[in-house]
């Protein structure tokens, strides 16, 4: 068999890139698919929340980016996930393989288990790698508080041990400590802003599925997972807003429900301003910067998200209504 003929029919490789909210992922995201490594990737972003952000966010690329919104990868679109991955296989050899980032929310096992449970999708992929990505200076609060941060530990098979820079050597002591209890067999990277060597993380063939019945027997169990019904998302739209007026909204409410604001993101047109401006957040801590110019073809939209758990959800509709730019 001639090598061509080996790539066309051999398994496509699927890399899961999971991580809790403003850990890193679309910034790993970002960074594979902007470096000059000769590959083309086919990317499904899923997002959580009704508006949507995390595709906009992925940086202009030659790459297909399909999006999934408002809800877990495994329940009501993981048909979706199945379809989209069934079109690309008509298209194989057009990419070297797929990439999926999951949102924060998501139990990875679920997203794992669609490449076991339907028989189509298993004969035409492999999954290569989860590569979970961490928050250095939030791993030890998310781990108290949500499930799904331990979930994603424990299912990785890489772990990008992201934000070193922001923590103090003991921290990153603690942290890794509390890594290695969960997950004593991944392959950990420290990072900065997810620089990393993509020959790490990708084709790597490193999924072990052995190693994940050992950790969950129950993984082959289809609808085996679990949701925080706690964690909501408000989205909110607009067209121009006054940036003074904004800035004081989101620093205003940051600093009183920060800490149940697990994510704010958003895509902002400033009233005078050519560039949209990117804004994210984890909560008290908010970084933004002006992102490309807006383009001919698309409508100068602002829109924000925020999810978390017991925010005042008609405090933050009101003051982001208040930044708007009067008619």
């Amino acid at each position: 068999m001639s090598s061509a003929t080996a790539s066309a029919t051999a398994p496509i490789p699927v890399t899961v890139l999971t991580g809790y909210l403003g850990a890193g992922k679309t910034t790993l995201l970002n960074r594979i698919l902007t470096e000059d490594h000769g590959k083309k990737y086919a990317v499904i972003v899923n997002e959580f929340g009704e508006v949507g952000i995390d595709n906009d966010l992925v940086v202009d690329t030659d790459e297909e980016v399909f999006e999934m919104n408002n809800g877990c990868i495994c329940c009501t679109v993981r048909g979706d996930l199945i379809r989209i991955i069934e079109g690309l296989m008509k298209r194989k050899g057009s990419f070297d393989g797929i990439l999926i980032e999951t949102t924060g929310l998501a139990d990875p096992a679920p997203v794992a288990q669609t490449f076991f449970m339907d028989d189509d999708v298993r004969a035409r992929t492999r999954l290569d790698a989860i590569v979970t990505v961490v928050d250095a200076l939030n791993l030890a609060s998310r781990l108290d508080d949500a499930p799904e941060a331990e979930d994603q530990v424990a299912f990785a098979d890489v772990i990008l041990l992201n934000k070193v820079d922001l923590v103090t050597p003991e921290q990153l002591a603690r942290v890794r400590s509390d890594i290695r209890a969960i997950n004593p067999y991944a392959r950990v990277i420290e990072t900065e802003r997810c620089k990393v060597e993509l020959g790490e993380i990708l084709d790597k063939g490193a999924f072990d599925l052995t190693r994940i019945l050992s950790v969950d027997p129950d993984f082959l169990v289809d609808d085996h997972h679990h949701h925080n019904e706690d964690v909501r998302s408000i989205s909110l739209k607009a067209g121009d807003l006054d940036p003074e007026k904004f800035f004081d909204f989101v620093n205003r409410e940051t600093q009183a429900q920060g800490p149940n604001i697990l994510r704010l993101k958003g895509i902002l047109a400033f009233k005078d301003d050519p560039d949209r401006y990117v804004v994210q957040g984890v909560h008290m801590i908010v970084e933004g910067d002006h992102q490309r110019p807006w383009r001919a073809d698309e409508p100068r939209e602002s829109r924000l998200v925020f999810i978390g758990r017991d925010l005042d959800w008609a405090g933050l509709r009101t003051g982001f209504e208040a930044c708007r730019i009067a008619a």
